[in-house]
């Protein structure tokens, strides 16, 4: 594995913003960053950290550029990055990339950068007009076989953000193909958010290399776009942008509050799924940097049907929180620490790396900000519940991604007590953006739910809750297909999503392999857009699948028998039983049959292997091997 990159402080030349300068330096050799583990426990809490508000430390997996940065430096250095990231899938290293406010690139030198595993790139203006990339900020297939140039793919395309820029695009030097558009080939725990994209097309999938292609993705909010080609994309959502125009459809392709979206009447030929303004929406946070040159974290205020981008017409609506009010944590501090931060009243900024959390990080404050940089990743330890939010307004969690770990976790993040039944209040929910689980993949993980929410009016603004389907944890593949067997007995997760809170709202809810409930929906007044999920590849006998009264198998989305209003547009629960291609599933969503619950726009379908005999109550066509890659849908249930 690849060493982690260094962030080296250039000298000032001069005052102002310019003169922050950062690099990345020569790459190390040797192993990849090792996690400190947040398990000491001082006896005496350490002081109150002093923050340089024009010089923050965010340690040395974070790279600031400045304007002054020669292109051609920025282009090795990243360069260098990706060749370290770009098949770094399992890896530990972690890292983020800022610009500060100015051009990059130009018609005689444009800046092209590919971005790889853990990787965040991101502007530091208030505006993504701010920060210009002249040339591209891409993603390409991974080519898998026949020395990288066969089986090129996107559906492992995992774990990276770019966010709070302009590209205006110029792929010069590039060959035709190449050349042809901006390529973000992509799958989950992708988010691109902020960005103003022009001077040529915009790709999400790369057809520039050997087939097959294939790309799972995605997400995008509060971007201004120009023509976009969805190509394999087989599900996606937009929401809160503005798009030149739409080319195709795969299976799923779902638009809330985007200004050009296309009309979805004919669903689902072409499967697109338009809601004209999102109910609740809520930007993630973003760091930025003032006009005197000072470090601070805009934290966008709760919207309420709400269509188009968040800074047309100015700066995004909410409150700046100056660095100086947050604790800036490292891998090597304490839980105790971090709590104690908290305690007193400070914000939370967690830097590139893997936390090891022995007990739970809590967040109790109203209206605290816990903003993860790079992808940083708290593993559980010994069973731990690496993050609780309690029961308080306006609390935000961006950018963090929850690893189970060898113990079984009951959960890994739980908001809100599940005793308590506090009123919060509806205008400044609770929101997750951009916060991602495993349960297996780098290490054996275990837990018995992911994400548990009993708070009411909670936001869930992007996230994928992933049993883990591959990873390199050491099972024997003659154990079931590619190891299954075991997989299934020792990476244990029994719930993906389970939400007891009222009037939740989640906008792009992916998630997938759990071995019971993938989604239990427990509270009243549920509103969903866009939900993928695929069932587990890897149960070993029809009877590991079937309920205790009986029935066969398990919907990817279950609304609890006593709810009266649910609502979700747009959703698809996947089958690829590889395992046991013999399994059977009775229904892939199962609701109370009562008017107040109501699916519209959703489908199943066969990969390859299994089956599920109905998408929802016995309703729907079967989805198996004689009709893989067919989705089988239904417009709306129940039936007007």
């Amino acid at each position: 594995m690849p060493a982690p990159v260094s962030r080296l402080a250039a000298p000032d030349a001069r005052s102002g913003r310019r003169a922050r300068v950062a690099r990345i330096g020569a790459l190390a050799t040797g192993t990849a960053l090792v996690a400190s583990a947040l398990l000491a426990t001082p006896a005496v809490a350490a002081p109150p950290r002093a923050v340089d508000p024009f010089h923050p430390d965010f340690g040395p997996n974070v790279t600031i550029y400045s304007p002054d940065t020669p292109v051609d430096q920025i282009q090795a250095d990243l360069d260098a990055l990706h060749a370290q990231q770009v098949d770094a899938e399992m890896s530990t290293t972690r890292q983020a990339v800022y610009f500060l406010p100015g051009q990059y690139g130009s018609t005689a030198d444009p800046l092209q950068v590919k971005v790889g595993y853990y990787t965040e790139v991101a502007g530091l203006g208030a505006s993504p007009e701010d920060v210009t990339v002249h040339g591209a900020v891409e993603v390409y297939n991974r080519c898998l076989a026949d020395g990288g140039t066969g089986n090129c793919l996107a559906l492992v395309n995992f774990w990276r953000t770019i966010s709070n820029l302009s590209i205006d695009i110029d792929k010069a030097g590039q060959d035709g193909c190449r050349a042809s558009a901006e390529f973000w080939a992509v799958s989950q725990a992708v988010s691109m958010r902020r960005l103003d994209i022009s001077g040529g097309n915009l790709s999400l999938m790369d057809y520039c290399t050997a087939g097959p292609q294939y790309a799972s993705g995605g997400f995008i909010a509060d971007s201004r776009l120009p023509f976009v080609i969805n190509g394999s994309q087989q599900q996606w959502l937009i929401r809160n942008s503005e798009v030149a125009g739409w080319s195709n459809a795969v299976w799923n392709q779902v638009f809330s509050g985007v200004v050009g979206a296309p009309d979805d009447a004919g669903f689902p030929n072409p499967p697109y799924t338009t809601v004209d303004e999102t109910p609740v929406s809520r930007e993630k946070p973003y760091l930025y940097v003032d006009d005197e040159g000072r470090y601070n974290v805009r934290v966008p205020a709760a919207q309420r049907d709400t269509s188009g981008i968040s800074w047309g017409a100015g700066e995004t609506a909410g409150r700046s929180i100056p660095i100086t009010d947050f604790y800036i944590a490292t891998p090597s501090d304490s839980v105790k620490d971090i709590n104690n931060a908290l305690a007193r009243g400070q914000n939370l900024i967690l830097t590139p790396g893997i936390y090891d959390v022995a007990q739970s990080i809590q967040v109790k404050r109203a209206n605290t900000v816990v903003l993860g940089l790079g992808h940083a990743t708290l593993t559980a330890v010994n069973g731990a519940v690496p993050l609780e939010v309690k029961d308080a307004d306006g609390i935000v969690v961006a950018g963090v991604t929850i690893d189970a770990g060898t113990q079984l976790s009951p959960v890994l993040l739980r908001v809100g007590n599940p005793n308590g039944n506090k009123k919060l209040d509806a205008s400044n929910p609770i929101t997750l953006s951009d916060v991602y689980f495993r349960v297996g993949g780098p290490h054996v993980g275990k837990t018995t739910t992911a994400l548990e929410v009993n708070a009411d009016d909670v936001l869930i603004d992007h996230t994928w809750v992933w049993r883990g389907d591959h990873g390199v944890e050491g099972f024997d593949p003659n154990n079931g297909v590619n190891g299954d067997t075991e997989r299934w007995n020792t990476n244990t997760g029994t719930n993906g999503v389970i939400v007891n809170g009222d009037d939740v709202t989640a906008t792009g809810l992916f998630v997938e392999h759990f071995q019971t409930y993938n989604t239990l929906w427990n509270g009243e007044n549920g509103r969903v857009i866009l939900y993928q999920n695929e069932l587990p590849y890897d149960p070993p006998t029809q009877a590991d699948w079937t309920q205790p009264n009986g029935t066969l198998g398990y919907p990817g989305y279950k609304v609890a028998d006593h709810v009266k209003n649910h609502e979700l547009d747009g959703a698809g629960v996947y089958v690829f039983n590889q395992n046991n291609p013999s399994i059977l599933t009775t229904n892939g969503f199962e609701v109370p049959e009562t008017p107040g619950v109501k699916l519209h726009h959703i489908m199943t379908v066969n990969l390859s292997a299994g089956t599920v005999q109905h998408v929802v109550n016995g309703v729907g066509g079967q989805a198996d091997s004689t009709n893989t890659g067919t989705p089988q849908f239904v417009v709306d249930y129940p039936t007007p």
